[in-house]
């Protein structure tokens, strides 16, 4: 249900979200980037140009695309046979949907990869009621064929550097709930993500719960951003039950996530390495960029 017509529902709480990592455990993108495009290797590599700005997010992410070497057709099908949904995301769709809570996924791949990822492993009952907001793609020539090797593209949803300036789809919301009266019961904006795509987003938001083990964190932390982390959407429903039920406010979320938070960062720093093998493969994670997609 597209905008103002979701606010005239008059919902307690409307949920955004990343899709890739977020609520899949594997990036659609990187997958195929990685296994039909030029690798983890370079990928990785393209990774670190974006982080240290070099590369915008929307040239970073056309490299990919440019290297992929199946159609948009056989991409689908592939990433049907090799991409999950979070064990618990169904649970909190069932939830949402109960208790009208709209979930509105916002992300930087492509409108028919996501619808066709979640019909499959939601089902078409579920996702239905689910708006997607993203990139399309397209036919070019001389091919003009989404069923053929580059005989498509991605078709960028706006001009910015993102490819999909995922703030400009919320904004109206916040604004519109800005303007309401205090009298009214307004609705809390919720945003679930793990890369720095999301940061603009959850800068339009009551409240962002970022992916544990991410770079996402380490800009909300710095920037101010209220956040709490997640492992899994089991944490997202049951926070964003009591935020629902008037349980818990946003800043108490925010707040008890952010210690619980700082307390697992200062016991992972205080914790030897067991043998120079585990020690080996904390550093080469931490040399790894994390959070791009």
């Amino acid at each position: 249900m597209p905008f103002p017509n979701t606010l005239n529902e008059k919902p307690k709480v409307i949920f955004f979200t990343d899709f890739d990592g977020t609520i899949t455990m594997q990036d659609t993108n990187d997958y195929i980037t990685d296994n039909h495009g030029f690798g983890l290797q370079q990928r990785r590599a393209g990774n670190k140009l974006i982080l240290d700005g070099v590369d915008s997010f929307r040239d970073g992410f056309q490299k990919m695309i440019d290297s992929w070497k199946v159609s948009l057709t056989e991409m689908i099908a592939i990433l049907e046979q090799n991409i999950s949904l979070d064990p618990h995301f169904r649970e909190f769709v069932l939830w949402a949907k109960e208790h009208k809570v709209p979930i509105i996924v916002l992300s930087s791949g492509m409108v028919p990869v996501i619808a066709a990822l979640l019909n499959k492993l939601l089902g078409e009952d579920l996702m239905k009621d689910i708006e997607i907001i993203a990139n399309e793609a397209e036919p070019i020539p001389p091919l003009n064929d989404l069923g053929k090797v580059k005989g498509w593209n991605i078709k960028f949803h706006d001009d910015s550097s993102f490819g999909h300036d995922k703030s400009l789809t919320i904004r109206p919301y916040a604004n519109a709930i800005a303007a309401m009266p205090e009298e009214d019961s307004k609705p809390t904006l919720l945003y679930a993500g793990d890369g720095v795509s999301d940061l603009s987003a959850a800068r339009e938001t009551d409240l962002l719960f970022a992916k544990e083990g991410h770079d996402l964190i380490v800009y909300c932390e710095r920037e101010g951003i209220p956040f709490t982390t997640f492992k899994d959407w089991s944490s997202i429903l049951q926070e964003t039950k009591e935020i629902w039920s008037g349980a818990k406010s946003v800043r108490n979320v925010a707040e008890e996530g952010l210690q619980r938070h700082r307390t697992n960062s200062m016991e992972m720093q205080r914790r030897p390495p067991t043998n120079v093998f585990n020690r080996k493969m904390s550093l080469s994670q931490e040399q790894r960029p994390t959070g791009i997609e």
